[in-house]
């Protein structure tokens, strides 16, 4: 599902050329998890925006269904994202003169889907808010919000779910509930999942993981534990 070759990235500063990753290589397999791990710093953050088209490396290429993103303009790279990617932030990212079914409803609408407030409800109800569909995000607990951008990012069945931290802004308890759901809907819709996570519980419920040290790769897609 995608395929990194040789990827690097560097900042020029007033203090010279800063090295972020250096000599990326990767493959994900349809329906595979995988979890992004290593210390503040080390370039999980750039290498996952990197991988979803977000952002260009300074080299080196990074393919999504066979389609080298590398190779396209912002358009070509926003379309490639349509068709095959979702996104789960720590922050949520709900808009808050939206409610929940229309916050979810929204990029279904985008892209022009029948029945967008069906099926927004649908995975609303699936993430445990079907009673919670007209509140508003200054009316959810942290954890609901998160659980809104959940059934919004499954909502538009993305072939890949890119999650960067998607539980740091969450207590224990409730941070456990949201990674069983994100686990259980990865499950049934047989998404790839690829995840940033400074957590080894999460981490370790990924089939593999990557470990960057200083932008580079110290341990290369090793079997979880």
């Amino acid at each position: 599902m995608i395929e990194v070759s040789n990827i690097n990235k560097q900042v020029v500063t007033s203090e010279g050329t800063l090295n972020i990753l250096q000599q990326i290589n990767l493959s994900v397999a349809r329906g595979e998890s995988l979890a992004i791990i290593g210390p503040s710093g080390s370039g999980k953050s750039t290498l996952l925006g990197i991988l979803a088209g977000l952002d260009m490396p300074s080299s080196g290429t990074v393919a999504i269904d066979g389609e080298d993103i590398t190779a396209m303009d912002e358009e070509g790279r926003a379309a490639v994202r349509a068709g095959h990617v979702g996104f789960v932030f720590q922050s949520f990212h709900l808009l808050p003169g939206l409610t929940a079914l229309e916050n979810v409803a929204l990029p279904l609408e985008l892209q022009g889907i029948d029945n967008a407030l069906q099926t927004a409800r649908q995975y609303l109800q699936r993430v445990g808010l079907g009673e919670r569909v007209t509140h508003y995000p200054r009316q959810l607990s942290g954890g609901e919000q998160q659980r809104v951008a959940l059934a919004r990012a499954f909502a538009c069945r993305p072939a890949i779910l890119f999650a960067d931290e998607p539980t740091g802004n969450l207590d224990t308890g409730t941070g456990e509930k949201i990674n069983d759901l994100l686990f259980d809907l990865n499950a049934e819709e047989g998404t790839t999942l690829i995840l940033v996570t400074h957590e080894k519980t999460l981490a370790a419920r990924c089939g593999r993981r990557l470990e960057l040290q200083a932008g580079r790769q110290v341990e290369q897609l090793a079997e979880s534990a």
